[in-house]
């Protein structure tokens, strides 16, 4: 994997398994086992507790869409060619909550509250990142 601009989180010793699982498509994230809480994006330390008891696991790639916005003017000249396109906030099945690009032929369907799936997509650089789609 190219450490790139591309990347919405960098690629750091903390993330580094998080984007070797997307390039698995992979879905993981951090889960403390001293308060059985999970956390997004990875860090060292339980933000909850404070403990370094970190397992990673594997999410079911499901959640509903929290918020969501429509991005006309791209941030960086790495996005530019993909504006406008649908950036959400995703809260997974299993507790925690994302930010990532929304895919939709139909930008009417996402609305606050929509089940997604999750689903992989690789990029011409050779990143894999997260993306995703109202479930069927």
């Amino acid at each position: 994997m190219a450490d790139s601009d591309h990347l919405p989180i960098p690629v750091t010793a903390e993330t580094r398994p998080f984007w070797d699982g997307c390039a698995r498509e992979e879905l993981l994230y951090q889960f403390c086992l001293g308060c059985s809480r999970p956390q997004f994006y990875p860090r060292q330390m339980c933000v909850n507790c404070n403990q370094d008891r970190l397992e990673w696991r594997k999410s079911g790639k499901k959640g509903l869409i929290h918020s969501y916005t429509v991005v006309h003017r791209a941030p960086t000249p790495a996005f530019k060619s993909e504006a406008p396109y649908i950036v959400g906030l995703i809260d997974l099945n299993e507790g925690f909550r994302m930010m990532m690009m929304i895919e939709s032929s139909d930008a009417s369907e996402v609305r606050i509250g929509k089940r997604v799936d999750i689903f992989f997509h690789k990029r011409t650089n050779g990143d894999t990142i997260p993306f995703a789609t109202i479930e069927k």
